[in-house]
């Protein structure tokens, strides 16, 4: 017999019955604000074309690292997680359904156990858990579901009360999806490319050099030499920025940023560029590239994000089999206020300038992105990203950055993600830990409620938008 499911109304509000009804209050405040996501990886192709979602594995399970990551350490392959039937080592998306169906209870407890209970019962309207029993049964429920018209991801964006919602794209993209629907007069919404530029950064990236080349092919002018180089970058940041760009996003190893001289800078672009750098020399030029994409960005406005402190393809054999982004991306401890010192010395004040900087390693919250936020205009403690995006790490977030920064200094919610029908569930559940939060300051007199329901309307609303120059 299957197991029933549900989504309790006060979900992830306090246990006591009087904090709890303070948060209730709150939470109604901004239940039905829009939604404001800056930072995310649906591609803009599936807005601009609005063609349906293929089958309830591709949409719930294969592109879902925090889903596959699980299933996979409890001895499924990797082989029996991949969908759609196309192309090799990968499986009919009924047989990955039922793979995932039949560990549904591996993800008790878990951040994505909660994503998706959020999306069956209040998208789907499923009241029973997933299971080896009822695969099939709850497949064709899906299935049937995604073929409706209203299902569709243009329908999907006003059904999910979103208002703006970001891409990451490649410094090359022509971005003719964002040209489409920002030319669509009956499209409301907004969806605004976002500047990554890792791989044309990264001299240890396997394909920098031919980055390079066809970067100073496509926006340089004329010129081969770092000047060009840095030429280039500033023209197709300009592409962006014309096309509705607000934020330039990197995903660096680490943190470092590091001022060189320019002809320190240019020497070691023709180093790095010939394949003939050490491993320091490389990620020095990268430390100095992060110190330039500060510079670009007091220049042309453009919000800087910081994504460091993952360990990626920690699993070589997975890696080379399955490529990038199949689960085994671990994070790492990372050293903040000595990395970002050279940008923040000659930038950290800078009229305009935002920097956000995001991390997957609690100790640096209290220690020292707050800190830093509370001093440097420019700099924004963006929210628990990642690994942490899960309501408890949310409300250890709130606590170990407020009692410094306050409430003013981070960044708004984000989503980061890749999974479209999430995106409602994420955002709902940011909303529930903050209200939660304040509901406690205010049952111990720290915070008025008055002033509480300005600060969630502040912290859903306001703050990406002020963040993120909305």
């Amino acid at each position: 017999m299957s197991k029933s499911m549900s989504t309790d109304p006060q979900r992830l509000f306090p246990a006591d019955p009087a904090t709890r009804a303070i948060a209730e209050s709150l939470y109604a405040r901004v239940a039905t604000l829009p939604i404001i996501s800056p930072h995310g990886h649906v591609e803009a192709s599936v807005i601009e074309e609005n063609t349906p979602f293929t089958d309830p594995a591709t949409l719930f399970v294969s592109p879902d690292h925090y889903v596959t990551r699980l299933i996979h350490a409890n001895g499924a392959s990797i082989d029996q997680l991949r969908a759609p039937a196309s192309g090799p080592n990968t499986l009919n998306p009924r047989e990955v359904w039922r793979t995932f169906c039949a560990s549904w209870d591996l993800f008790d407890g878990t951040a994505s156990g909660y994503w998706l209970r959020e999306q069956f019962v209040g998208i789907f309207g499923i009241t029973e858990a997933p299971s080896a029993e009822n695969a099939d049964r709850l497949y064709d429920v899906i299935d049937a579901r995604l073929r409706e018209p209203s299902f569709r991801p243009r329908e999907l964006f006003t059904e999910f009360n979103i208002e703006v919602l970001a891409t990451t794209d490649d410094p090359l993209a022509d971005l003719e999806a964002h040209r489409k629907i920002a030319a669509d007069p009956t499209f409301t919404g907004r969806v605004l490319p976002t500047f990554r530029p890792d791989a044309y950064l990264n001299p240890l990236n396997p394909a920098f050099a031919a980055n390079i080349e066809r970067l100073l092919d496509a926006a340089g002018d004329g010129g081969r030499d770092f000047a060009a180089y840095l030429k280039a970058l500033e023209n197709r940041r300009r592409f962006f920025v014309e096309r509705g760009a607000v934020s330039a996003d990197h995903g660096s190893r680490t943190p470092r940023t590091l001022r060189l001289e320019a002809s320190e800078a240019a020497a070691l672009f023709e180093r790095v560029r010939s394949g003939h750098a050490s491993v320091t020399e490389a990620e020095d030029f990268e430390a100095h590239m992060l110190y330039q994409m500060a510079r670009m960005s007091v220049d042309d406005g453009l919000v800087m994000t910081m994504h460091p402190g993952s360990l990626r393809n920690h699993h070589t054999a997975t890696f080379e089999r399955f490529g990038a982004d199949t689960g085994h991306d671990i994070p790492f401890a990372i050293d903040y206020a000595s990395a970002v010192r050279p940008l923040l010395q000659d930038f950290g004040t800078a009229e305009g300038f935002h920097l956000v900087l995001f991390t997957m390693d609690e100790t640096v919250f209290s220690r020292e992105l707050a800190p830093l936020a509370g001093f440097y205009p420019s700099v924004f403690v963006g929210a628990p990203w990642w690994f942490l995006d899960a309501p408890d790490a949310m409300l250890r977030f709130r606590a170990a950055v407020t009692e410094t920064a306050g409430f003013s200094r981070s960044s708004g919610f984000i989503d980061d993600t890749r999974a479209y029908c999430s995106i409602p569930a994420r955002h709902d559940t940011s909303r529930r830990i903050e209200a939660a939060f304040l509901a406690r300051l205010v049952a111990e007199h720290r915070v008025s409620e008055e002033r509480a329901h300005e600060i969630i309307v502040d912290i859903v609303d306001s703050a990406p938008r002020r963040v993120f120059k909305l």
